[in-house]
């Protein structure tokens, strides 16, 4: 039998719901609203408190991938697009006709954009590094601010020079 267990966790762009299944990692979902929350709330859960080890880690700027069991449960399509989305590398971005290529189906611009709004596991498969054709940040299920505060914690820093 597959339990589900639940833990939630502050963060810097709020809270987050982390949710898990005996196989991995199913969600990370942004916690803004009451709502019933999935399976058995388990605070010590390992899976969830791997993934808040690497989630902290991550915000703190010491991570750039996550080496965590994952468990995506959606369409065949939707799960290509995820994967998809977890070969863009830390700092970098991707348009949805870039990911719709990627997977073998340049004209699924817009389906690639309903799967990625549908992705259950945000941060960690990075959503937030597909941005519109036109370089614009454009639709994110964690809002716009969110999605800026997280390409800007990827964004390389500035390297100070001796001779300066």
């Amino acid at each position: 039998m597959n339990k589900t267990y639940h833990k939630i966790i502050d963060s810097p762009v709020g809270k987050l719901l982390l949710v898990a299944r005996d196989k991995g990692l199913s969600s990370v979902i942004w916690d803004r609203e009451e709502r019933e929350k999935p399976g058995i709330e388990d605070n010590n859960n390992p899976i969830l408190l791997e993934t808040e080890q690497q989630l902290n880690e991550y915000f703190g700027k010491k991570r750039q991938t996550f080496s965590l069991p994952l468990d995506f449960e959606g369409t065949a399509f939707q799960k290509k697009v995820w994967e998809a989305l977890l070969t863009i590398p830390f700092g970098e971005t991707r348009t949805y006709g870039d990911i719709a290529r990627q997977i073998g189906n340049p004209q699924a611009v817009r389906a690639v954009g309903g799967a990625a709004n549908k992705n259950p596991i945000c941060i960690i498969a990075p959503c937030h590094r597909v941005i519109g054709a036109t370089g614009n940040l454009v639709g994110f299920g964690g809002g716009l601010s969110n999605k800026t505060l997280l390409l800007e914690i990827e964004r390389p820093q500035a390297q100070l020079s001796l001779w300066d």
